[in-house]
């Protein structure tokens, strides 16, 4: 494998490592996804296993990349674990596919996130403020936001890596402290709120809403399709968490503060995800009404836009919950793509020092850091934005992202057999039988969602598969740098 470029900065410590992986994780989805779970699943107890399963696979996941991320501290991080693991052809097809889609289709998400949330606090911010057309495209005060948003931040990360860890560090501080107060608040000021009460006689009566609005009664093989989609909303709220190894390269120690990062940050998040939905079913019911007058009428199924955290938030403190809401979810998506903006361009670096990506984007500023792959993230994400394709990009490659992760964990075992002699200063916690769980488990979402939802896999099976011809074209055209037959 190439030598890391003499230029990279180590600046990464274990509290800036674990604040990355809680950082990335916590946007908008927690605030949200209950709502379309609690739809799917029809029940206050199912709702919490589909966030406790969500998390046991993260935590999972986690510390089974804790022992590649031992082995190969290499800036890109899961494109070199599949790359040293399998051929250089899935690594190029994980950094195609994250480039393309993944990493550059979540920070065009989020950055409107934090767009429309503005909108709450500042009215000029909406979709339907329309600045100016060109052709068939409106271009709206949101998607400016949105823009600007990414701008600024990729601006910053030209900077340096201390800069972007020191703004990611207080935004993740801010965004774990408000969760935790907005739990505390749930749990010491609804004593007189019986939501939980209400519910307990159906606490694991799962069902599903009919078309009909009505509430069909679920058992069986029906309950397992159904959480398997849940767990779709669940473990995209908890993604993410795996940037912190694509900047590997430039952590203190990385051999033994990335896998404590990754065990840190999952544990944490998890914790408060879980703790979270605690909240929503003990001051809202679970079921309610479409048409329901108030947030308590509305229940969790039919919150206000899904704003599930406002619904509950609101029959604390009342008509001031929006604002309140809207100022901790905008602190939440601008962190949260603080950090995926730091963390991409490190993945297309070490594509192009392979000879894999454009040459330009293998090369490191005065500061350290690949500018020009921030920016050619930056404008691709741009791109997204004022196209608006990039939520239908991002429920395709669910299926792709999932197969992703189960090739990586994969890599733990065919790795040590293919290179029994690479130190392993860290080795997966229950190994061989729980990353055998966790891939276990992953194939079956992936079956669950080939069944249910054809729609969402086969075309994001067909952006993988797309990268193939691009990947021996660009062999045939690009001379790598280095060789890649051996690890760091």
């Amino acid at each position: 494998m190439s030598h890391e470029n003499h230029l990279l900065q180590k600046r990464i410590t274990l509290f800036d490592g674990t604040s990355i992986v809680s950082g990335a994780m916590i946007g908008s989805g927690i605030f949200i996804v209950s709502a379309d779970i609690a739809r799917s699943v029809g029940s206050p107890g199912w709702l919490m296993m589909v966030w406790l399963i969500s998390g046991v696979i993260t935590i999972i996941g986690a510390i089974s990349y804790g022992e590649l991320a031992a082995m190969m501290p290499s800036v890109g991080g899961q494109y070199v674990y599949l790359r040293e693991s399998y051929h250089p052809l899935i690594g190029f097809l994980f950094g195609w596919t994250t480039f393309l889609v993944i990493q550059c289709g979540s920070i065009a998400a989020v950055a409107v996130a934090f767009a429309k949330f503005s909108g709450v606090i500042f009215p000029w911010i909406s979709d339907s403020n329309v600045l100016f057309s060109i052709a068939s495209l409106n271009i709206t005060t949101t998607q400016l936001i949105a823009i600007l948003l990414i701008v600024f931040l990729t601006w910053l990360n030209t900077r340096g890596i201390v800069t972007g860890k020191t703004v990611q560090n207080i935004f993740t501080s801010t965004k774990v402290l408000a969760l935790l107060g907005f739990i505390i608040l749930g749990l010491l000021f609804t004593k007189g709120v019986n939501s939980l009460s209400a519910d307990r006689d159906a606490f694991w009566h799962a069902s599903r809403i009919g078309s009909g609005g009505e509430i069909i009664p679920i058992a069986g093989f029906a309950l397992v399709a159904a959480i398997g989609t849940a767990l779709v909303g669940s473990l995209f709220a908890s993604d993410a968490w795996y940037n912190i190894t694509y900047i590997s390269g430039e952590v203190i120690n990385p051999k033994r503060t990335v896998p404590l990062s990754l065990l840190f940050g999952t544990l944490l998040v998890s914790g408060l995800y879980l703790l979270t939905n605690y909240v929503y079913i003990r001051i809202l019911p679970l079921h309610g009404s479409p048409d329901g007058f108030d947030a308590l009428a509305k229940g969790i199924q039919y919150a206000t836009d899904d704003r599930v955290a406002t619904s509950a938030m609101s029959v604390i403190i009342g008509d001031y919950a929006a604002i309140v809401m809207a100022i901790f979810i905008m602190i939440s998506t601008f962190g949260c793509n603080q950090i995926m903006i730091l963390a991409g361009p490190r993945v297309y670096y070490a594509m192009a020092v392979d000879g894999l990506f454009f040459k330009k984007v293998g090369s490191l500023n005065s500061k350290g850091v690949p500018a020009f792959a921030l920016i050619l993230q930056g404008v691709w994400s741009v791109l997204l934005c004022l196209s608006g394709t990039y939520g239908n990009l991002l429920d395709y490659v669910i299926f792709a992202v999932l197969l992703f992760f189960a090739l990586t964990i994969l890599a733990i075992f065919i790795l040590r057999v293919k290179k029994p002699e690479i130190p392993r200063p860290y080795k997966a916690y229950g190994y061989p039988y729980i990353p055998a769980l966790y891939i276990i488990v992953t194939v079956i979402i992936m079956v669950i969602l080939l069944i249910y939802k054809p729609n969402y896999t086969f075309p994001g099976l067909g952006i993988v598969l797309l990268g193939i011809p691009v990947f021996y074209l660009w062999k045939k055209f690009n001379n790598p740098k280095s060789s890649n037959d051996e690890l760091i």
